[in-house]
């Protein structure tokens, strides 16, 4: 890339993203233009060195979301007038006319990942690349964490649906990306609307325990809970969720069948011991002759409260502060690193935060049956050798080429390859204890290498 004199940069079409970054990447950018080394060709590439405590493989997430603002990421007048105070003339008119011009490859978004894995890989200058750090990684480690642990619950649930809520636990931003990668991962939907409009994932809800004390007035607290119940199901059909925990939960049942019919949609337990209420509410809505209505429990579960009601009677899980806050792994701790420049092989060697050198390719081996048994990682343009008693598939599949997008990021198939790539996990691969990955990483090494 070789900008041209600074001019006044019209306005991007959408906002710019050039300022989600650290200010270290702008300043080696400018002592890189200073002598000459930020037009060295390099790749830079993203993995995580390990996986979270007591995780067994982790879901690659933010992959579209990065492309797409990679096409962003443009220094208008805004961003350069706020970069003056510590950048000279050169590096402003560099930043003015800048363009990602290089290639991306790396994981389809749904992929599994493990130790090592390159899930996504950065090739251009070192100028144009080393400024995307930042960028890169606050997407991947916060859409990879939610999607990791909302696919353990995908799996501990059972095939039953699960909800998104978590909006009101997290940053109104960073909710957005959390119900898109939730529903990546296999979520049903979500309550935020914004993920709706944005991403296309299926907005789902219907009241809260406020609408049900609204209407409080003369008479018992069962007289103000139907008539909560008589408005809601006046509006939204006897197809709705109606809570039941606001007063007394049996009573609240039996005032939504009364109001609602025995084809009430749904009834929500949101405190409580779920497991037991849920089989009490069971019992007491087939009594009353709702047998079709399905019991939907909420209130801080995660993967291990949901695997622990999975003997019970219950339709659908409402998920909040889990998901959005990774399940106890707010980040995937990813890192992104330089491998390789003007095609030679550069690693870091510093004790537990080694890189390796080369710009590298990845592939998966498995079993005739499907059962996934190995990644392996090697250096592009090397294929290594494969057992013919096993079938493989590469994992690394271009992004962008020349700046351009050129892959295919829809939600619809990424869901699928989460839902295959659990599927392809060896048995113990999908247990919640902790244990080693399910699957190990084996990396080749490139021919030559430097650090």
């Amino acid at each position: 890339m070789n900008p041209s004199p600074r001019e006044t940069p019209k306005p991007s079409a959408s906002p710019s993203t050039a300022l989600l970054t650290d200010k270290y990447e702008l300043t080696m950018l400018s002592a890189a233009l200073r002598n000459g080394a930020a037009h060295r060709r390099s790749s830079f590439e993203v993995f995580a060195r390990r996986l979270p405590e007591g995780r067994r493989y982790g879901v690659t997430a933010g992959t579209g979301r990065f492309v797409e603002a990679l096409q962003a990421f443009r220094f208008d007048t805004t961003e350069l007038q706020s970069l003056e105070d510590f950048l000279d003339s050169e590096t402003l008119d560099y930043l003015a006319a800048y363009r990602f011009t290089g290639d991306v490859d790396g994981y389809g978004e749904g992929e599994l990942y493990f130790p090592g894995s390159p899930v996504l890989s950065v090739h251009g200058t070192f100028g144009e690349c080393v400024i995307l750090e930042t960028l890169a990684l606050s997407i991947f480690n916060y859409d990879t964490a939610v999607a990791s642990a909302a696919a353990r619950m995908v799996s501990a649930s059972a095939g039953r649906p699960l909800i998104e809520m978590g909006s009101r636990r997290t940053h109104e931003q960073a909710a957005v990306a959390a119900a898109r990668a939730a529903y990546l991962a296999g979520f049903t939907g979500s309550s935020n609307l914004e993920a709706q409009r944005r991403h296309g994932v299926p907005a789902l809800g219907t009241s809260a325990h406020a609408f049900t004390l609204l209407h409080t007035s003369d008479g018992t607290p069962s007289d103000w809970e139907k008539a909560a119940f008589r408005a809601q199901v006046d509006r939204l059909g006897v197809g709705t969720t109606l809570l039941v925990d606001t007063y007394d939960i049996t009573a609240g049942v039996a005032n939504a069948v009364e109001v609602a019919g025995p084809q009430l949609g749904a009834v929500r337990i949101d405190s409580g011991d779920l497991g037991v209420l849920a089989r009490q509410v069971r019992e007491q809505l087939d009594g009353l002759g709702a047998t079709g209505t399905r019991i939907v429990v909420s209130g801080d579960l995660d993967e291990f409260a949901i695997a622990a009601l999975r003997a019970e009677p219950v339709d659908l899980y409402g998920v909040g502060t889990s998901v959005v806050t990774g399940s106890g792994a707010p980040t995937a701790s990813m890192v992104y690193k330089l491998v390789e420049v003007d095609g030679i092989p550069v690693e870091k060697r510093s004790s537990h935060k080694e890189s390796h050198g080369g710009r590298k390719q990845a592939l998966r081996l498995a079993k005739p049956s499907g059962t996934i048994v190995e990644e392996v990682v090697h250096p592009v343009g090397h294929s290594p050798d494969i057992p013919a008693d096993l079938d493989w598939r590469p994992l690394t599949v271009p992004l962008v080429r020349s700046g351009e997008a050129v892959a295919e990021l829809g939600l619809d198939a990424a869901r699928s390859t989460v839902r295959d790539g659990l599927l392809s996990l060896p048995w113990d691969g999908l247990a919640l204890s902790k244990g080693d990955p399910a699957i190990p990483t084996r990396m080749i090494a490139p021919a030559h290498g430097r650090g």
